[in-house]
């Protein structure tokens, strides 16, 4: 759960997942906490125990004070909890409730608990298609749909404010996971939905088109190439074969679906005898669409993620995590705040409740009553 005035976590006493999974395969392991930090750096961080009775009179505080309370709780648990929209909105009618869920709020399945691997992915129609032909399914990207998913969040919060700003009415937003991964897939999904001729899953080596497909370079890089029409005769100069452009097999429209193959083969052979520097300067002399394969080890060093702002200082969270990457929106004029650790775990307990109006005997209360841990050196 999360509050947005300043920017803060609500946790459970002992830490939230993503404190963890630095240490969970297959996530990469590290000695470092790089997922919480990636998640919750320039947050506060408060520990509540939600299912303590002292809690409840910290949580209305936190909504009467609050612009945006985030609820990514599965609605079984939220309706025990009392966190759903009807139960805190009479505390703040200005308030905008984020809901995030793993499959949405109504229909058999709105209960169920989803990470993004189950709901946005393979629910969605994603991981099916995100394979070659005669591949199983592979494991997806972890936390690449809970991000994506947090982008459409921002974007419906952010159009619930505006229009607070108009009305002065709060608002109940929500999405989900399903519904990011449909999203994401929506080019298919909709083609799903009209009846449309699929090609089957992805073969290189037999592709529908091969002027769209991925190659190896003499370096062993592999590259996505996207060749329009337009841009055919162009490339075939550039590549020194522009005999393609007269063969028979590949030059008549009704004989090249037939023989994909064999072209796929000849251009295999083609970009196999030159490295990717090569193929970098001819691609880009003919203004073709192209784009290297490459490993999150490449990734940080392109100049691009520097040049742009993709990839930013960390400051305070010790051991090798001197660097993260910066959110991907970006406003002209309006400068970022710098990136800053993650809290420790409960380290802005005090802090909080001093400011939510609480008095130091009643923060004594609510330890004494295990809504928050008892004061101690703060866990990472």
């Amino acid at each position: 759960m999360a509050s947005a005035k300043s920017g803060g976590i609500t946790e459970p006493p002992n830490g939230e997942l993503w404190r963890h999974a630095h240490n969970a395969p297959p996530q990469p392991v590290a000695e470092d906490a790089y997922p919480w930090h990636l998640n919750n750096r320039n947050k506060r961080g408060i520990a509540l125990d939600l299912k303590s009775s002292s809690a409840r009179q910290v949580l209305e505080k936190l909504v009467k004070w609050a612009d945006v309370l985030i609820v990514n709780t599965p609605h079984p648990a939220r309706a025990r909890l009392k966190l759903e929209y009807a139960d805190v909105v009479p505390w703040n009618p200005r308030l905008i409730y984020a809901d995030v869920t793993g499959f949405g709020e109504k229909g058999p399945d709105a209960d169920l608990p989803g990470f993004d691997i189950t709901s946005y992915w393979a629910r969605s129609g994603l991981l099916s298609m995100t394979r070659d032909a005669g591949a199983p399914p592979t494991w997806p990207v972890a936390g690449s749909g809970d991000h994506a998913t947090a982008v459409g969040l921002y974007s419906a919060i952010v159009t619930a404010l505006y229009r607070r700003e108009r009305t002065g009415e709060g608002a109940h937003v929500t999405t989900s996971l399903l519904a990011e991964g449909v999203w994401s897939a929506s080019v298919s999904i909709q083609a799903a939905l009209c009846d449309a001729k699929f090609f089957g899953l992805h073969d290189r080596k037999n592709p529908a088109n091969a002027a769209m497909n991925v190659y190896r370079a003499a370096d062993d890089t592999w590259f996505v190439l996207v060749v329009t029409s337009d841009k055919l005769e162009a490339v075939a100069i550039a590549i020194g074969r522009p005999d393609l452009l007269t063969d028979p097999r590949f030059s008549d429209p009704a004989k090249l679906m037939a023989n994909m193959p064999q072209l796929a083969l000849i251009l295999d052979g083609v970009f196999s005898a030159r490295p990717m520097e090569h193929w970098y300067k001819v691609f880009n002399g003919v203004h073709v669409t192209f784009g290297a394969v490459r490993g999150p080890q490449e990734v940080i060093n392109d100049p691009q993620l520097l040049a742009n702002g993709i990839i930013v200082p960390l400051e305070g969270a010790g051991g090798k995590l001197t660097s993260t990457i910066s959110s991907p929106i970006q406003v002209h004029g309006v400068a970022k705040v710098s990136a800053k650790r993650a809290p420790k775990i409960g380290e802005h307990n005090e802090e909080i409740l001093h400011q939510l109006g609480f008095s130091a005997t009643e923060i004594d209360g609510l330890r004494a009553n295990g809504a928050i841990p008892k004061a101690k050196e703060h866990a990472v």
